[in-house]
C-alpha cells in the first residue's frame, strides 16, 4: 500500500525522528535487547582483576588457565576494548578495565544478595563473616553463642583464611583483617582496647619469677611473627638493651604462640584481645601491669559501604564493639 502524500517526508523530519527516539527510550528493556555478557566471563574477569594472575584466578575458579583466558578474550570481544595489559609477569587493568570492574562489582553483589533472599525459606538472615584465623578462633568462636542469644533471627557463617577476601562477588558481608589499615576496598572500623603484652602461665611464673623487663632476657621467650610489636621493639620501648637472641620457640600464628604460653613453655608477647579467653580462664596472666603493655590497632572490621545499611551487618558491628567494651 503506497504511503499517503507527504508521509514519507514526515518520517524523515526531525520531529518524527525525535518522537521515535522518545518512544524507543520509553520501552522497557528486556534480555533480548540488553548487551549482557556471559556471567562466567564477568566472574573470570573479576577474579583475574583481583588476583592479577590468570593462573591464580584459574585455581580459585577451578578452571584451566586457558579456559580463563578464553573467557577474558570473549569479554574483551564483547566490550570492544582491551581490559588488561601485561606488566612484567602479571596483569594490570587498563583504564577501561578499571571502570568496567567498578561498574560490575555492585551488580555482582546485588545479584548475590537477590539470590540469597529468594532462596531463604525460613526468614532467617545469613550473615557471612570472614576472619583472620587467630581472631576467628581465639576471639570470635568462643562468643558465637552470645551473638546467637542476642540475634536469634541471624545465622552467622564464619570462614577463616590468611587472605583478605574480595567483596566483589557480594558473598561476604564483613572481613575481619589483621595489620595496618591500608585497604581501600571498604569501610574500616578499627577495634580499640587491644594491647600487646608479655603473657605466661601462672605455673611458669612461679617457677621462673619475673620482676622487671630485663629479667625476661633470662627466661624462655616465645617469638610470634604476627603481632605489630615484636620483642625487639618491646624491649627498646622500655629501655632494655637486647642483643640478637635465639628464641626458644617461634610461631607464625598467634593462636599457636598463645597456646604454647598457656602450656607453660615460656613467655609470649601477644595480643590481650586474642588472649581474652585465656586471661578470663586464668590459663594465661599478664607478666606485668598495664604500664608495660603497648596499645595497637591491629584488628579491623572491613565491609563495603553499602553493607552498612543491612540490619544483620549493623547488628554485628554493634555487637563486636559492645563485647570489646564489656571485656576491657
Amino acid at each position: 500500500m503506497p504511503l499517503p502524500l507527504g508521509y514519507a517526508t514526515f518520517l524523515e523530519s526531525p520531529v518524527a525522528k525525535q518522537n521515535t527516539l522518545i518512544q524507543a527510550r520509553s520501552q522497557p528493556l528486556h534480555p533480548g535487547t540488553m548487551r549482557i555478557p556471559p556471567l562466567k566471563a564477568i566472574i573470570a574477569f573479576e577474579s583475574v582483576a583481583r588476583t592479577k594472575s590468570v593462573n591464580r584466578a584459574a585455581d580459585e575458579l577451578g578452571l584451566t588457565p586457558s579456559a580463563v583466558s578464553h573467557q577474558i578474550a570473549n569479554l574483551e570481544s564483547i566490550v570492544g576494548r582491551p581490559l588488561f595489559t601485561r606488566l612484567g609477569r602479571g596483569l594490570v587493568l587498563t583504564p577501561t578495565g578499571q571502570q568496567y570492574l567498578a561498574d560490575v562489582t555492585g551488580s555482582l553483589a546485588d545479584l548475590s544478595r537477590a539470590t540469597e533472599r529468594a532462596s531463604s525459606q525460613s526468614g532467617v538472615e545469613i550473615l557471612r563473616i570472614h576472619s583472620s584465623p587467630s581472631f576467628g578462633l581465639m576471639w570470635l568462636l568462643p562468643r558465637l553463642a552470645l551473638f546467637q542469644e542476642a540475634n536469634g533471627d541471624i545465622q552467622l557463617n564464619l570462614a577463616c583464611s590468611y587472605e583478605d577476601v574480595s567483596f566483589t562477588s557480594g558473598f561476604y558481608d564483613v572481613d575481619v583483617r589483621h595489620g595496618y589499615a591500608h585497604w581501600t576496598d571498604g569501610e574500616i572500623k578499627t577495634l580499640r582496647n587491644e594491647f600487646i603484652a608479655p603473657l605466661a602461665s601462672e605455673e611458669y611464673l612461679r617457677r621462673h619469677p619475673v620482676r622487671a623487663p630485663e629479667d625476661l632476657l633470662e627466661r624462655r621467650l616465645i617469638f610470634s611473627e604476627t603481632p605489630l610489636v615484636q620483642w625487639k621493639q618491646w624491649f627498646g620501648k622500655f629501655g632494655v638493651a637486647v642483643s640478637p637472641k635465639a628464641y626458644d620457640f617461634a610461631f607464625d600464628r598467634s593462636y599457636m604462640s598463645l597456646e604454647a604460653a598457656a602450656l607453660g613453655h615460656g613467655v609470649a608477647l601477644e595480643s590481650t584481645m586474642l588472649a581474652s579467653v585465656h586471661l578470663k580462664r586464668g590459663s594465661l596472666v599478664p607478666v606485668f601491669d598495664r604500664t608495660y603493655a603497648v596499645e595497637v590497632g591491629a584488628h579491623h572490621l572491613v565491609y563495603p559501604s553499602q553493607n552498612a545499611d543491612l540490619p544483620r551487618v549493623a547488628k554485628f558491628l554493634t555487637w563486636v564493639e559492645q563485647e570489646i567494651s564489656r571485656n576491657t
